[in-house]
């Protein structure tokens, strides 16, 4: 375990936290090729959505929503699984307080203030709007990660272990890849891409992870972040009505059950797989501000 600053310890050793971090790049990198691929089938779909017939469209609906529960499933029992097969430090607790989607969930104060896309209102509807609320979810996470890095260099968290501080680029630069996938989405579909956070929840998000002295407390901030982005794809699954967009939500949701597991052991947190995800923190497209 290692010390640091402020009395806050990691509950894992450095190389324990290493070796997920491999992982879950790993795994990230193997679900790019589909995910890029899912983005351009949504994208091709949003275009002409009188591509399939309807019997068609439920029929891969039904088969893409069945992959998506086992695919976000399985990735973050697995990744459970092996981490605690040679984690001896890390003990079992109950789960985090539950927030709603509209908690207050991080970044920093010094992060540039929320930003929107140059669209008017309207713009994002239908199956847009949860593409939308997606980018939007991903750019807030690229700032809570890009911010809390920011504030460990300036030393406003103590002493950072190395190895949070790359599973925090990683997990960075993996959001940024979504956010990408999601705003080729919208620019396919001839509306604006998100590049901003046009989110209601954005203010109190800043707040609270400026009010936060070290790791501990940013792991728990991100840890809700990370939930949010995993429920709402499940909410997307579940509520988008082309096969591209629970597609691309089911090849995402995995990385992002994974980034929640490794922050349960960086808070010393067991992360014990749910037979159903909930969503009961996903964020709801109302909080889009555009």
């Amino acid at each position: 375990m290692s010390t640091v600053n402020g009395g806050w310890e990691l509950p894992i050793s450095e190389g324990e936290l290493s070796r997920m971090t491999r992982d879950l790049d790993q795994a990230h990198h193997e679900y790019l090729p589909s995910m890029y691929a899912a983005a351009d089938d949504l994208s091709e779909q949003l275009r002409d959505s009188g591509a399939v017939t309807q019997a068609q469209e439920e029929q891969q609906r039904v088969a893409s929503r069945r992959r998506f529960l086992i695919g976000a499933g399985g990735a973050a029992a697995a990744l459970a699984l092996a981490a605690c097969s040679s984690s001896k430090s890390t003990k079992a607790s109950a789960a985090p307080g539950s927030t709603t989607g509209a908690a207050s969930s991080g970044t920093s104060n010094t992060t540039p203030s929320p930003s929107t896309s140059s669209s008017g209102a309207g713009v994002y509807t239908g199956d847009l709007k949860v593409v939308a609320l997606a980018t939007a979810l991903e750019n807030q996470a690229v700032g809570a990660y890009t911010a809390a890095l920011a504030a460990a260099k300036a030393g406003k968290l103590g002493t950072v272990p190395p190895a949070v501080g790359t599973f925090a680029t990683t997990a960075m630069s993996q959001h940024a890849d979504h956010a990408k996938a999601w705003n080729a989405v919208l620019t396919g579909a001839k509306v604006p891409a998100i590049t901003g956070v046009p989110l209601s929840n954005q203010a109190a998000t800043l707040s609270a992870l400026g009010a936060v002295t070290d790791v501990g407390g940013v792991a728990k901030l991100a840890l809700r972040l990370e939930d949010q982005a995993a429920q709402t794809y499940l909410f997307a699954a579940a509520n988008v009505t082309s096969p591209g967009g629970i597609a691309t939500a089911a090849s995402i949701a995995p990385v992002e059950a994974m980034h929640a597991a490794i922050l349960n052991f960086v808070i010393g947190q067991y992360p014990v797989p749910d037979d159903f995800l909930g969503t009961s923190l996903a964020a709801s497209p109302t909080l889009l501000t555009v």
